[in-house]
């Protein structure tokens, strides 16, 4: 038996063993990679709306992938410089959702709420640093 937000019991059937599994996880098979690639591209688009900074390391990766694979003398530089300039889309991608969870959360300001969106942004800039390191070294040393 368990309790639900309400105390109230509920019995448990053999089937909810695990309580911490959403709701939503009933796909699988094919049917749950079509829904994850559907639910990728409306995080990509919402990420390329209503994120200024996800629009221009778009555009910026839009120039810098064709360079990369330009200018790698090798398929391993290439690798490198390519995988640089997609990890600050990861990295972007995952501050952004920091940052819409802690708005979602709470419009207030906390200093938990920043230190939160503050890290997110510190980690941006470290793969952007990534970004230089590589780039530099391939091409430079």
């Amino acid at each position: 038996m368990m309790l639900t937000p309400s105390n109230k019991p509920v019995e448990q059937s053999q089937n909810s063993k695990h309580l911490a599994t959403s709701p939503f996880k009933g796909k699988t098979g094919i049917r749950r990679l079509i829904n994850a690639f559907g639910y990728s591209l409306e995080g990509f688009k919402a990420a390329f709306v209503h994120e200024d900074a996800f629009r221009q390391e778009v555009f910026l990766a839009i120039v810098l992938v064709p360079l990369a694979v330009y200018l790698g003398e090798s398929p391993v530089e290439q690798a490198l410089l390519i995988a640089s300039v997609l990890l600050v889309l990861i990295v972007e991608l995952l501050n952004s959702a920091i940052e819409a969870a802690v708005d979602h959360t709470s419009t207030e300001h906390h200093a938990l709420a920043k230190q939160a969106k503050d890290i997110g942004s510190a980690a941006v800039f470290i793969a952007l640093l990534i970004v230089a390191v590589v780039w530099g070294l391939v091409l430079f040393a």
